[in-house]
């Protein structure tokens, strides 16, 4: 038997998960007040013409690239890669063969918000699952942070610089969180920011993708129905030309 879940959260003017300035907008036009639109291409029709006067659902939508789950691309993190070498590939120049792919969830979520993951943390846990990672894997990561509650953009564990390019070394081109961010929270970053004045650790995750290029989720949900390993992982973005981000339908699809 198949089994499909559903990795993406809603985009919804009801639930809270990006910051203030960018939440997204959806305007709902209903039956009942859009047979004008209609009668536009029909000249002379009146709203008792269409069967119980209903005109059609439509919604407006005003996003950001970056709202709901999606998926950045390089050019989000930078204006070039492979250490200056190249420019930075947009949303709508990603390779589609690397959307459907073996996935692999780690969990980190028993860490406190605001950790940021190493590579020895990340080498260990491939351990604990006993998984061997393979060239273009998808990495998924239980963060800890949970969609629908409060304060969920200061939520979960992030990947710094250090585990990224461990990622990358070892050829995985996509990753994943379900998270705000791949990086740890920016209210946490900024307390050790405060401290230190390293400008190294701000965004150092997906800064990370201007040595070697990769393509990172935000904002999935569900990751713990998944096991840790043993299922395909679907999420092809939209395409949407010179972005830096499309949304996608992330859906894990399982065999059993």
């Amino acid at each position: 038997m198949t089994r499909f879940i559903d990795l993406s959260i809603p985009i919804t003017n009801d639930v809270i998960s990006d910051p203030e300035v960018m939440r997204p907008k959806i305007t709902y036009m209903t039956h009942e007040s859009t047979w004008e639109q209609i009668a536009m291409f029909f000249p002379g029709l009146e709203k008792d013409d269409l069967p119980d006067g209903e005109g059609w659902a439509v919604e407006m939508l005003e996003l950001s690239t970056h709202n709901g789950t999606h998926m950045d691309a390089p050019w989000h993190y930078h204006s070039t890669t492979d250490d200056g070498a190249s420019p930075a590939p947009s949303i709508d120049e990603a390779p589609l063969d690397r959307f459907f792919r073996p996935g692999v969830k780690l969990d980190f979520s028993h860490l406190p918000h605001g950790h940021v993951v190493s590579a020895a943390e990340l080498e260990e846990a491939f351990k604990n699952v006993g998984y061997d990672l393979q060239p273009l894997d998808i990495v998924l990561i239980q963060s800890g942070a949970e969609y629908g509650t409060k304060n969920f953009t200061d939520q979960g564990v992030g990947l710094g610089a250090e585990a990224t390019l461990w990622l990358t070394e070892r050829g995985v081109e996509v990753v994943g969180t379900d998270a705000w961010s791949w990086d740890a929270p920016f209210s946490h970053t900024a307390k050790r920011w405060a401290e230190t004045k390293d400008p190294s650790i701000i965004w150092e995750g997906h800064k990370a993708g201007r040595i070697r290029p990769y393509y990172q989720i935000e904002k999935l949900t569900n990751l713990s129905a998944l096991p840790n390993h043993g299922f395909m992982f679907s999420c092809f973005p939209v395409k949407i030309e010179r972005a830096s981000a499309g949304w996608i339908r992330a859906v894990a699809i399982i065999e059993d």
